[in-house]
């Protein structure tokens, strides 16, 4: 065989629970995971791979319900391709688990390789898998494959799931990977999972990273790999992006409510904010004004617009100007109060923080009550 067409993917981690999200997020981010099962069959179809090679982490733990597993297998049956499913550190392989189950409901299109045996995938090119049996060994699981045997001029691809050896672990570290297996066990291309970002290493060795990306830190959209491996030669690799949902992490230095509408025109022309979710932390100063209303909009408006903010105003140094004070009350006792709690703000002591955050309720609710006179 010249040449094999096939998708390389990896850390689906179906079934993730995204806990620390409200219901309505976790369970968007939950449904997405099963999404991109459709998306990569897409690409498969779309670049002629008959084979969809996953390396591991498919599930999220050893037990991810029923409703987890069948919608998956569902979603693969549905594509004319062969999946090829091994268990990572997530959904580690063990008697009698997870892929005891998985295989007792898989159609003919799912093959589950949890077992470090060469398989032929189709005439002339054969698997070399490395499953996990534990979630952590201090032994590489791929050193199996130097000596497993493919006939003469057959297309070799491993498939592993743990760490490069040169991304710096050291000591007692799990699932090390040396960076030149795919040179010593004689590898047309090494499939491997457990990074969530693309990365080659060398021209025969690749992380495909995630599908779905899961995590702020990686702003990129999730993907899959393309490979056309050639027998003998470096393989094609292109990245072929999958996700739905984009992590964002964002300072913004503002100091007028202007400057916000500003930032929020780029990033509305950039992304579909429903497909966002924003860790945003503001810096600046501004008057008590322009602070209340840019908090009001990203709380009230943006958060609504968006897959789910994070925000930290913390870093949004409110500067009362005389105006914000005359409008919490012109006469009487408030006044007096507001004066106190900006005197003390200015003054940076130790309740600095506490004074300024009592002066903008103050001003807030002066506000409102403002408001609720005039309607």
């Amino acid at each position: 065989m010249a040449a094999l067409k096939i998708i390389h993917t990896a850390d689906w981690q179906l079934g993730k629970p995204f806990g620390r999200f409200p219901s309505e997020v976790s369970g968007a981010l939950s449904e997405a995971r099963l999404d991109v099962i459709d998306r990569i069959a897409e690409v498969a179809q779309a670049r002629g791979a008959n084979h969809v090679l996953a390396a591991g982490d498919i599930f999220d733990n050893v037990d991810p319900g029923d409703r987890i597993v069948l919608q998956a297998l569902s979603r693969m049956d549905r594509a004319k391709l062969t999946w090829w499913l091994m268990p990572g550190n997530h959904d580690h392989a063990r008697p009698g688990g997870l892929w005891s189950r998985v295989r007792g409901h898989a159609p003919a299109r799912v093959r589950i390789v949890d077992e470090p045996c060469a398989v032929e995938i189709e005439e002339g090119a054969w698997l070399l898998p490395a499953p996990l049996e534990h979630r952590k060994t201090l032994s590489d699981p791929t050193a199996a494959m130097v000596d497993m045997e493919t006939p003469a001029g057959a297309i070799r691809i491993g498939m592993a799931h743990g760490s490069i050896t040169e991304f710096g672990a050291s000591g007692e570290s799990t699932n090390l990977i040396p960076p030149d297996r795919a040179q010593t066990a004689g590898l047309d291309y090494l499939a491997l999972g457990d990074w969530h970002g693309f990365l080659t290493i060398g021209d025969r060795t690749a992380y495909s990273g995630t599908p779905e990306t899961d995590r702020f830190g990686r702003e990129e959209a999730g993907a899959c790999v393309f490979v056309e491996v050639r027998q003998g030669n470096a393989p094609v690799i292109d990245r072929v992006e999958t996700g739905r949902y984009r992590w964002l992490s964002r300072r913004w230095d503002l100091s007028i409510l202007d400057h916000l509408h500003v930032e929020l025109a780029d990033l509305r022309s950039e992304h579909r904010l429903n497909d966002v979710l924003l860790d945003l932390k503001l810096a600046g100063a501004a008057s008590l004004a322009d602070r209340v209303g840019i908090i009001d909009e990203l709380e009230q408006r943006v958060a609504h617009e968006l897959r789910h903010l994070d925000l930290d105003g913390s870093g949004l140094v409110a500067r009362p100007t005389p105006e914000d004070v005359a409008r919490i009350d012109v006469q009487g006792a408030l006044a007096g109060a507001a004066a106190i709690l900006q005197a003390r703000a200015d003054a940076g002591g130790a309740d600095a923080s506490l004074a300024a955050a009592a002066l903008e309720r103050l001003y807030v609710e002066a506000m409102r009550s403002t408001a609720g006179a005039e309607a």
